[in-house]
Formats: C-alpha cells, sequence, structure tokens
C-alpha cells in the first residue's frame, strides 16, 4: 500500500513538471528550448541504457511467461509517452483556445504527434507480446480497441491539419479534435475494470518483485523524459514553420 501511494505521488509530480515545462514551451527563447531539450535527452540515453540493462539482464524471468514478459519494458513506457502527448496536446489546445496564441497551437501540435508515435509503438509492442502469451496478434478486446481508436483519431488530427491552408482556422479546428479526442484516454485506461477482456488490470508494485518493478520505473522515466527531448525539438520546428507560414502570408498580402 506505501508503494503504491508513493507510486502515486511521484507520477503526480512528473506529471505535473512535464505539463508545466509543456506549456512554458510558449514564452521561452530559442536557446533554453534547446538547452532544455539536450539535457532531457542525455538523461533519457542513460536511463535507457540503464533501464534496458536491469530489464534484459538484471531482473529474472517471469514465473508463468519466462522472458517473454521482457518487451513490458518498451510497451508500458510508450504508454506513459502516448498518455504525455494527448495530455499535452489537450491542455494546449484549450489554452489555444482561451488565447489564440499560436505557441500553444505549435504546443498542441507537437504533443499530439509524438503521442501518436508512443501510440503506434505501443501496438506494435502489444501485438508482439500477445502473439505468443494470447496466441494471436490482435483480438478486438475493449482495451485494444479503445487504443486503435485513439490512434486513428490522433491520426486524422494530424490528416485535418495537413489538409487546411488557413492557419487559425486550422488551430480552431484542431484544437476541438484533440480535446474531443482526448474523452478516449480515460477510457482506455479504464476499459480493463468498466468490461470484461482479455488483456490484464494493472498491476501493484506489491505484487510484482522488485527487481522487475526497478527495471519497468527506470524506463518509465527514460521515455518521459524522451518525451521532453522529442516535445522540444517538435516545438522549435512547428513554431519556425508557423513563424514562416505567417511571414509568406503577410508578404502575399502585400503583393496584392
Amino acid at each position: 500500500m506505501v508503494g503504491t501511494i508513493i507510486l502515486v505521488v511521484v507520477t503526480l509530480a512528473v506529471v505535473g513538471g512535464v505539463l508545466g515545462f509543456s506549456l512554458r514551451l510558449v514564452g521561452m527563447a530559442e536557446s533554453s528550448v534547446r538547452r532544455a531539450g539536450t539535457m532531457a535527452g542525455v538523461g533519457a540515453l542513460v536511463l535507457l541504457a540503464l533501464g534496458l540493462y536491469l530489464g534484459l539482464v538484471w531482473a529474472p524471468a517471469e514465473r508463468l511467461m519466462g522472458d517473454v514478459y521482457r518487451i513490458m519494458y518498451i510497451h508500458f513506457p510508450s504508454w506513459v509517452g502516448t498518455g504525455a502527448g494527448y495530455l499535452t496536446a489537450f491542455l494546449a489546445s484549450i489554452f489555444y483556445l482561451k488565447t489564440r496564441d499560436p505557441g500553444y497551437d505549435y504546443v498542441a501540435l507537437a504533443g499530439a504527434e509524438i503521442g501518436l508515435l508512443f501510440n503506434v509503438t505501443g501496438l506494435i509492442t502489444g501485438a508482439l507480446w500477445g502473439r505468443p502469451t494470447w496466441g494471436v496478434y490482435w483480438t478486438w478486446d475493449p482495451r485494444l480497441t479503445t487504443t486503435a481508436i485513439m490512434a486513428i483519431t490522433f491520426a486524422g488530427y494530424l490528416v485535418l491539419r495537413a489538409f487546411m491552408e488557413d492557419p487559425e482556422g486550422r488551430a480552431r479546428a484542431s484544437s476541438l479534435v484533440a480535446i474531443v479526442g482526448f474523452v478516449n484516454v480515460p477510457i482506455v485506461y479504464f476499459s480493463v475494470r468498466w468490461w470484461r477482456t482479455l488483456h490484464q488490470v494493472q498491476s501493484s508494485p506489491e505484487t510484482v518483485d522488485a527487481p522487475i518493478v526497478w527495471a519497468l520505473r527506470t524506463m518509465m522515466v527514460a521515455f518521459v523524459l524522451l518525451f521532453v527531448f522529442l516535445l522540444a525539438q517538435r516545438f522549435l520546428l512547428a513554431r519556425i514553420r508557423g513563424e514562416e507560414e505567417l511571414e509568406l502570408m503577410k508578404l502575399e498580402v502585400a503583393g496584392d
């Protein structure tokens, strides 16, 4: 029980820190964003190396699945990155609709794109894990189905942005999609509790061997830092492209 409480407190602190950084990107200088991204990237590399060693070498084989379970060290942290990305897109979209500051639209785009990347990674690793444990790569289990719907929704978010030329209209429309799409995130999380499902319910730290817990937590932190690194880089790219687009529109108006 104590371990679970500590995990919840630490998780909330990490989530708050990541979201605070995400929303502060709008007012940060480029040099500060790059510096923060670099620091997160270095930390991610170190912890990824450590986490993979702990998970693949130090942690024992699982009693029923043997070594097959080790794909969990990529599979589960991928959902941490997915949640961070979609939550960032959700909050940044709300801030955009409130302030109309294009910086928040750039943050939302970065979060949605990275969230989708991790989402697809989780689906692929889940399929690879499912084949030797369930006998199939895919089944229309509630958890898998809602996760696929979530990926399709945010893929649609990116498609919508690609087809709309007006920056302000694109930002408004995509913000609404991100907000509505985020509704599926808690549904995915609680699906294994709400419906009878093939997918197992979330485990408690008290029910898992300590080496497995430490390896998994190390990989989770590594993926959080990886998310921060990718977010910083993708935000800068989105801001550069957005500023170029607005400048080009001004030149076209001046030319007319």
